[in-house]
């Protein structure tokens, strides 16, 4: 009984690390999380395992304690970071569908809306929460747990819990309401990566939005744009002086939660992830990964 409870437990690492990724937006913190979940789940004695019933359930509730103490202690190192932050995006097929929800229902916009809280954009509304917040959607929200269980986790009511949840629906519908369908940013993303490609200025303005904001994540181990850049030609001009400064990169696109990402690599080497928003068939903002600590499931 005890090997297989523990082989039990060890089988929700992907579920686990799928979690700790939406919570804390990079893949290196989702690890750290889940190694500490793990250390306390064998800290016990193995009596004390054996008495659990449900070792996902024991896991999940432990690992989202972990990630709300992390989360707390975040924005505190983040001072500290070299440039601009921005969340780890992830190809689309990052995390299997082994976790709760997806275990829970076939319904194809069900498992859309399981991509959508991989994708950067959401991530980053994600970061604007506070860190209770945050916990709960992604408990309630994305992995289906009940009120009453999620309360447990980060110490409120379950009314509390429900008005937290309330608040996250609120930033994330705003959000979801400027994101183009799937198809149309696909179709905008070819358009940017065809006129970047053949370094045509005036066509890769007419695909951005006169307003459009570029932010590079360089994480001080690689150079980047310390502050974002704005606007149309400014973008423009940007990624074309890139180009031309390094001849030899090679463009290709691949799914990740957004969409289309456009992966750009250099020789064997790969250098950049680039994630859009799109919004009116063109381009409104760019994130631009240049962090090789964040590229670790492209590679």
């Amino acid at each position: 009984m005890g090997a297989a409870h523990d082989d039990a437990a060890i089988a929700e690492r992907p579920h686990l690390l799928a979690l700790g990724y939406r919570m804390l937006g990079t893949v290196a913190d989702a690890e750290d999380a889940v190694q500490e979940t793990y250390t306390r789940w064998f800290g016990m004695s193995e009596p004390e395992r054996a008495e659990i019933g449900s070792p996902r359930g024991w896991l999940t509730r432990a690992a989202s304690r972990v990630c709300l103490d992390m989360l707390g202690s975040a924005r505190v190192r983040r001072e500290h970071y070299v440039g601009e932050w921005l969340p780890e995006p992830v190809p689309a097929f990052a995390f299997p569908r082994g976790d709760a929800l997806a275990d829970a229902t076939s319904d194809p916009l069900r498992h859309a809306e399981l991509d959508d809280s991989i994708s950067t954009a959401l991530l980053l509304v994600l970061e604007t929460m506070t860190p209770s917040e945050r916990v709960v959607f992604v408990l309630h929200d994305v992995f289906g747990m009940p009120f009453p269980e999620v309360a447990e986790v980060v110490g409120r009511s379950p009314a509390a819990c429900r008005q937290l949840a309330t608040s996250a629906r609120r930033r994330i519908a705003d959000e979801r309401a400027r994101t183009a369908p799937t198809a149309e940013h696909d179709r905008v993303v070819r358009a940017f990566a065809s006129a970047a490609a053949g370094g045509d200025l005036d066509a890769l303005v007419r695909v951005l939005d006169p307003a459009v904001v570029l932010v590079s994540d360089g994480g001080g181990r690689v150079s980047a744009a310390r502050r974002p850049v704005v606007g149309a030609d400014n973008v423009a001009r940007f990624l074309l002086g890139l180009a031309a400064k390094f001849p030899e990169s090679t463009a290709e696109l691949a799914p990740a939660g957004d969409g289309l990402a456009v992966l750009v690599r250099l020789g064997d080497r790969l250098d950049s992830v680039a994630t859009v928003s799109v919004g009116g068939g063109v381009i409104t903002g760019i994130r631009m990964m240049r962090n090789p600590d964040k590229l670790s499931l492209w590679v």
